[in-house]
């Protein structure tokens, strides 16, 4: 009777796996290219599951992760059991969130102009500036994120940027740069991509039609960048508060329709009736190589 039991566990994963797997398929030839990344994954545990669901979707997705965070060993261990996943460490010098903050890896005692009376990030990049950061200090700590996440072991394509602090200034998106460089990874938005965060601030209820919106005008001269926030129906970052004034109210409900977007089935669709490839960092590093990534000459919101 056990092995029975065991037999048919082992074949019901084994249909989910497929069907996961099946959400999306390459088109045989393609108009546009379309890269989604998703970030801050290790968060927190409801952001860690929402990244998991979305990763065994099998929609190919580059993933940042906050390696500063509470719940980064959790996201590390999600991420060992998808080695296809394209991986990106998602600098972080803010903690915006009430109730519920983290600090730099190298402790309060070794960055003390990065945080505030309690140890903790600023919440916001103003903040963060505002309080004269020392720019060794920025660099000390941003070099201790990415080589905790090489410590890992886990193979990190690229580097981004939580809240555009870390590219607040010329000097430190020379340092972001020095850092890609020793460590050869990618930098996102440093190949020319066609930006895009509209699901973010698209009003409740409209997530999905804006992100099909998306697709339906990407550019077809350049990567179409896609960046998402995510978090599953329920998980503890419906408690969570911005401490920032320009933060969405309900930004869990928020959080959740762009997961619910990205998984419908209107976005498939939308995606293979465009003839839309999509890839990841590591796709477009192998392909182009980090020698072609070239500063922005315009700097937006990040």
């Amino acid at each position: 009777m056990r092995q029975l039991f065991l037999a048919f566990v082992l074949m019901t994963a084994l249909c989910n796996t497929t069907q996961a797997q099946s959400n999306y398929t390459p088109p045989d030839s393609t108009e546009f290219t379309m890269l989604i990344r998703a970030d801050d994954m290790g968060m927190s545990h409801g952001q860690n599951l929402a990244f998991q669901e979305l990763i065994e979707s099998g929609i190919p997705v580059s993933v940042s992760v906050m390696f500063s965070t509470p719940w980064w060993k959790h996201a590390v261990e999600i991420l060992r059991d998808h080695p296809n996943v394209s991986i990106g460490v998602h600098l972080t010098l803010n903690a915006e969130w009430r109730d519920y903050r983290w600090g730099p890896v190298l402790g309060r005692s070794e960055v003390p102009s990065l945080v505030d009376d309690e140890g903790y990030f600023f919440p916001s990049r103003s903040l963060l500036y505002g309080n004269n950061p020392d720019i060794t200090e920025i660099e000390a700590e941003l070099r201790a994120q990415v080589q905790r996440a090489i410590d890992t072991g886990l193979p990190i394509d690229y580097i981004d940027y939580h809240m555009g602090a870390a590219v607040q200034t010329p000097e430190t998106r020379a340092i972001v740069e020095a850092i890609a460089s020793d460590y050869n990874l990618g930098i996102s938005r440093w190949f020319d991509e066609n930006y895009s965060n509209v699901t973010f601030s698209a009003p409740l209820g409209t997530k999905t039609d804006a992100l099909i919106n998306r697709v339906n005008n990407l550019s077809d001269t350049t990567v179409n960048l896609q960046v998402m926030h995510i978090a599953p129906a329920q998980s503890d970052m419906n408690a969570m508060i911005d401490l920032n004034t320009f933060g969405l109210p309900d930004m869990a409900v928020h959080r959740q329709e762009e997961l619910q977007a990205i998984l419908s089935d209107e976005f498939i669709e939308a995606v293979r009736s465009k003839r839309v490839r999509l890839i990841t960092y590591r796709d477009l590093i192998r392909e182009r190589g980090l020698e072609s990534m070239e500063r922005p000459e315009v700097y937006r919101d990040f």
